[in-house]
């Protein structure tokens, strides 16, 4: 679920507003158990999506006093278009994070599926409360990103720094936003969505989610199964795990993740010239690394440097998306056989750079660090991430700092995350890739088996972290079936459908062309290469 910093601050969608195309609620007990009014939707100003509208909704900070101090979420909604007997009421996105806008889902999804099916549903995106459009946007250190950021590596003499980086910033998160952050659980989310529902007059919903989405749509479906249709889990958390146990669960996976691209780029020699085995090219990665802590370079148009933190942040997304192996390919090849740091530059620009402040990273740890019991002992995680980081020493003390607000955090939940049992839903549809580092593989069958009924899609050997709209026939058309008519997958057994991966991409040197540096930007979302979670 963690995401790339880059990706979480770009603008996802066109939000200027055109003629209004108010949308009233209908008279039924959905609009009023909720509380909810009408939805007035305005044209986003969208030039590709005409169609596409958006509206602000307002709801509660806390719904233990709902008629106390109120909030807005920011959606948007792509109308169905089939004739009213054909619709099949709103689907709600969701990708993941936590925190990720979903604005940029609908025109995305429904220009992957037929438009048959498409066209029978209301798409509805937000942006999940305190991030992104919704108001309020919640910032707690605008520049904490920027680089060049202390060393992640223990053993460099950056503990400390760290250490005051991640209590500073759980300090001035509570000192400016101490009335929001214990209210931006998975749960607050899940209710907001129950919102959503209420105001576009829908006693049931149908809801896609990726990464933590999985995670909301498997807490909305405990909080209201009776307002859930269908539902499409991709690439999932676990039920029942501590993310500070997920987070170390990750630790191991990106590892094997990094020798699957190690290997990779050593078959590749004659592209890279890293060396013919695994170990070589691994060996070169960390020889790169050092290089920087000596000769950062810089990060422009990026602020600062890019020193080995930002190094190891290029380079954790490949475990997500392996369409970056052939960039990451180049960025060692680039710099250790032709002395080039522009490839570096471009890939730290498009996958890792700050964005203008810190993005959806308050409602990430607001999430995380307040819906499960963390340890509070710097003794205990370095001891214990210690242990990790000797079998897994690529992404485990990256993922320690960028977690390490949690040791600091005000607001605690625990010991565990509210209990899934799946009592009252209708079947569910869940995906998931073997090789998924971000949401490992036994998230999903835990889940699956929280779930009865639920149907579980393995791609046997994929490694997509979010498995959908990639191509992938197999994934994609068993998503449309299930959405055009309930049709699910008939195996027997606890995996209902087994489906190939994808082929590894070519290897290619991606020459850095003399424009390159003065158009390197944050990627969209809808690029082949992008991340939608840090989980």
């Amino acid at each position: 679920m963690r995401r790339p910093l880059a990706l979480l601050a770009v603008a996802v969608s066109t939000v200027l507003l055109g003629s209004a195309v108010p949308v009233a609620a209908a008279p039924d007990s959905a609009s009023h158990e909720t509380g909810a009014g009408r939805i007035a939707w305005t044209s986003c100003g969208d030039t590709t999506t005409p169609a596409l509208q958006c509206a602000m909704l307002e709801v509660p900070v806390d719904y233990a006093h709902p008629d106390g101090r109120k909030i807005k979420i920011k959606l948007n909604r792509l109308p169905a278009t089939a004739p009213k007997a054909k619709q099949q009421g709103p689907i709600l996105l969701n990708p993941g994070g936590p925190g990720a806008s979903g604005l940029w889902m609908p025109a995305y999804i429904t220009g992957q599926i037929p438009a048959d099916v498409a066209s029978t549903y209301d798409w509805i995106g937000f942006d999940p409360r305190g991030t992104n459009g919704s108001e309020p946007h919640v910032v707690c250190d605008a520049h904490y990103f920027d680089g060049e950021r202390p060393d992640y590596q223990v053993g460099h003499g950056t503990e400390k720094a760290w250490l005051g980086r991640a209590a500073t910033y759980a300090a001035d998160c509570a000192a400016d936003w101490s009335w929001i952050l214990p209210h931006m659980t998975t749960v607050d989310s899940a209710r907001d969505m129950d919102r959503i529902r209420g105001a576009l007059g829908a006693k049931k919903i149908n809801f896609y989610g990726g990464s933590w989405g999985t995670s909301l749509g498997s807490t909305y479906g405990q909080l209201f199964p009776s307002h859930v249709r269908r539902m499409v889990l991709d690439s999932i958390v676990g039920p029942t795990i501590s993310w500070y146990d997920h987070n170390t669960l990750q630790d191991k996976e990106h590892e094997r993740r990094f020798r699957a691209f190690a290997e990779w780029t050593a078959k590749a020699d004659s592209v890279y010239h890293l060396g013919t085995d695994a170990d070589a090219v691994i060996k070169k990665y960390y020889a790169m690394e050092d290089a920087l802590r000596t000769a950062p370079v810089p990060a422009a148009p990026a602020p600062g440097k890019i020193g080995p933190a930002e190094f190891e942040d290029t380079f954790y997304g490949g475990g997500y998306n392996f369409l970056r192996w052939p960039r990451m390919a180049t960025v060692l090849s680039g710099y250790l056989t032709r002395h080039d740091t522009r490839p570096l530059n471009i890939a730290y620009n498009r996958y890792a750079a700050p964005g203008a402040d810190d993005g959806a990273f308050p409602n990430y740890n607001a999430t995380q660090c307040t819906e499960s019991a963390w340890p509070r002992d710097w003794e205990f995680w370095k001891k214990d991430q210690a242990k990790v980081n000797a079998v897994a020493p690529f992404y485990t003390y990256n993922n320690m700092w960028y977690n390490a607000a949690c040791m600091f955090w005000p607001y605690q939940g625990g010991p565990s995350r509210m209990k899934i049992t799946g009592k009252g839903l209708p079947p569910v549809l869940l995906f998931q890739a073997t090789e998924d580092a971000a949401t490992p593989y036994p998230g999903a069958v835990a889940m699956h088996k929280a779930l009865p009924g639920s149907k579980l899609v393995v791609q046997n050997g994929g490694s997509f972290h979010e498995v959908l709209f990639h191509g992938n026939a197999c994934l994609d058309d068993t998503f449309v079936a299930y959405l055009r008519d309930g049709t699910l997958p008939t195996g027997k057994g606890s995996i209902a459908k087994t489906c190939a991966p994808e082929a590894d991409p070519a290897p290619t040197y991606v020459e850095p062309t003399p424009s390159a540096k003065a158009s390197v930007a944050a990627i969209s979302p809808t690029d082949p290469e992008a991340v939608h979670g840090r989980f």
